[in-house]
């Protein structure tokens, strides 16, 4: 295939509405980067992280001396977790205020920087909380810049307007979608990715499976979100067993980030509806729950629940992981079974069921993707009409393998 043709060290700048670098070694993009922004009149920005992956996948060593030598001040925020809630985005608000932080650098996977995003709109808005942007008090307008550092393949908001955010005492997970929070630059580096355990480099994947799942079914899907979708599954149906199996290997994490950087931009233009609006109330009750492993056990439900409308466009992404189908409707549980035994094969076999889950949180889960402030959106947006009975039934099938 194409693809043993393409130089993966040769650093390649992709212009979408960020200016994304992706190639091995592209971290050593960060001193071109803190050049500009210190040329933009920024000489105070706040970094926001994980506790530890930032120096672990080797960014580090290269972004702080890129901001000693030329002569940025920072201030690090490190207390980033899975699912990051509106009381640790506003605890590093408060310090990058006080600091006098004029920028923002997210360096991690989805978490950090969708944290580093909010923070970017707080600083513009001093009066407003995080509770507040995500429980849609106000509509901002304006963000500090942001740099995106991804550490992880999969969710693609290096190079998309979205954030995610939970609120615990109110049980929600929503997201936000601000065109000022489109990073200045971001930064696809292969490099840093080869340390990510088994279980994450799994999960993050499936997570760009299930952006394009809803990105190409929406019903704002065109032909390019379609052609995005063919492509990504492509590639994670062909390195993911290989990067899971020889962690180390560039030419597999290479791809596996380009199709998440282009998943990425297949939803920023066909968003998402109903893994992403159902999955959100799972890990938002539960936040210890990773949230591709939640959409996973999501996934084949919702491709048997849609696929009579979508046969043909399902049946055609989907065949690098299930076979050759015709598309036409008859084929809904044969082909969700198909995703399913994939996502057994791979590694990922829990269900519901086995995360905690069980009949009774149903009405729960149902009554939270209905009411959690932007699920309604997504939900609005899915190829069939995604009431209260659809969203529990896919909850239900959901807990157990629909080929038991």
């Amino acid at each position: 295939m194409w693809e043993s043709k393409v130089d993966i060290f040769q650093v390649q700048e992709l212009r979408c509405r960020t200016t994304l670098y992706l190639g091995v070694g592209a971290i050593d993009k960060m001193r071109d980067i803190v050049v500009d922004i210190k040329n933009r009149g920024i000489d105070k920005v706040v970094v926001v992280s994980s506790r530890s992956a930032y120096i672990k996948c080797g960014a580090w060593k290269t972004i702080e001396p890129a901001l000693v030598d030329n002569g940025v001040e920072y201030v690090l925020f490190n207390k980033v977790t899975p699912n990051p809630d509106d009381t640790t985005v506003d605890e590093a608000v408060a310090l990058a205020r006080e600091f006098g932080a004029q920028a923002v650098i997210g360096v991690g996977g989805g978490s950090p920087i969708d944290a580093a995003k909010s923070v970017a709109i707080l600083l513009e808005y001093p009066e407003k909380t995080c509770k507040d942007l995500y429980t849609y008090a106000f509509a901002p307008e304006k963000a500090a810049p942001v740099v995106a550092v991804n550490t992880t393949h999969g969710t693609g908001t290096e190079v998309d307007r979205f954030a995610v955010v939970s609120i615990p005492d109110l049980g929600f997970k929503p997201a936000i979608a601000y065109d000022c929070i489109y990073p200045l630059y971001a930064i696809d580096d292969p490099a840093l990715m080869c340390g990510l355990p088994k279980n994450q480099t799994l999960y993050v994947s499936i997570d760009a499976i299930n952006h394009v799942t809803e990105a190409a079914t929406s019903k704002v899907a065109t032909p390019y979100t379609i052609m995005l979708a063919k492509e990504t599954i492509r590639l994670v149906a062909r390195y993911l067993p290989q990067a899971v199996a020889h962690p180390g290997d560039l030419v597999a994490r290479y791809y596996l980030l380009y199709a998440s950087a282009i998943a990425g931009i297949a939803f920023d233009n066909g968003m998402l509806h109903f893994t992403h609006a159902l999955e959100h109330p799972l890990s938002g009750v539960k936040p210890e729950l990773a949230h591709g492993l939640g959409l996973s056990m999501l996934l084949p439900s919702v491709v048997e629940t849609i696929y009579a409308s979508q046969s043909e466009v399902l049946a055609d992404i989907f065949e690098p992981i299930v076979g050759s189908f015709k598309g036409e409707p008859g084929e809904a549980r044969e082909v969700a079974r198909a995703v399913e035994r994939w996502l057994f094969e791979i590694g990922v076999t829990s269900k519901l069921e086995d995360e905690g889950y069980t009949e009774g949180d149903v009405p729960r889960l149902t009554e939270l993707a209905l009411e959690t402030p932007s699920l309604g959106l997504l939900l609005s947006l899915a190829p069939i009409e995604a009431d209260a009975k659809v969203i529990s039934n896919i909850y239900r099938q959901s807990l157990r393998p629909l080929n038991v």
